[in-house]
């Protein structure tokens, strides 16, 4: 069974992509377990850019391939940001509750709350072959937070097409059409022609 390792240590994010590559004879494989105990500075200014530092940075202490992803919200009405800083914006001391609530004193008087959620998987292999994809949830900013069920900005994104907050979707709604989902599912595509061309892991 191949090997790959996950450049996260999301104990949910390790689960979820062992599920999904399971059956193209994948193992993930975490830092932990392989002793890597590295801080990676993601000095990138695109979603890309900071996926593929963690990724190639595990790639070549691990010598197997390694997946990344990076993430966050972009805003239209704010040039796109918080973008890559969506963890930070407003000050890494902020709790989740007090970040959505800055967003939302940018917006307050804007007729336009268009966003989108963003996330990008790279994944390296020693070869310097490199695999990427962009799942995308569209949608536009609240007024106001709405639900509990998930985190960051979820209770203050309406995506398109519900009149309920991410983080008034079930996890299974909410997997459907998150950026996260989208972007995993069409990861496993990719790798799966991939594999399937012959290509050595």
């Amino acid at each position: 069974m191949n090997k790959f390792v996950l450049a996260t240590a999301n104990p949910g994010k390790i689960k979820e992509m062992q599920e999904l590559l399971t059956s193209l004879g994948i193992k993930i494989v975490t830092r932990e377990s392989l002793g890597i105990d590295v801080k990676i500075e993601e000095t990138g200014t695109t979603f890309f850019e900071n996926a593929s530092l963690k990724a190639k940075a595990i790639c070549e202490i691990s010598g197997l391939p390694s997946i990344a992803d990076d993430s966050g919200l972009m805003v239209d009405a704010l040039d796109g940001k918080p973008g890559v800083y969506s963890s930070s914006f407003g000050g890494e001391s902020l709790s989740a509750s007090e970040r959505n609530n800055y967003l939302l004193s940018f917006l307050e008087k804007m007729e336009q709350r268009t966003a989108k959620f963003v996330c990008n998987i790279v994944c390296v292999f020693p070869s310097g072959d490199l695999l990427t994809t962009v799942g995308e949830c569209i949608g536009e900013i609240t007024h106001k937070p709405k639900g509990s069920n998930g985190f960051g900005y979820d209770p203050v994104f309406l995506p398109d097409g519900f009149n309920k907050t991410i983080a008034e979707l079930t996890i299974a709604e909410k997997n459907l059409i998150s950026h996260r989902g989208k972007a995993l599912r069409f990861f496993y595509d990719k790798l799966k022609i991939y594999l399937s061309e012959g290509n050595r892991v």
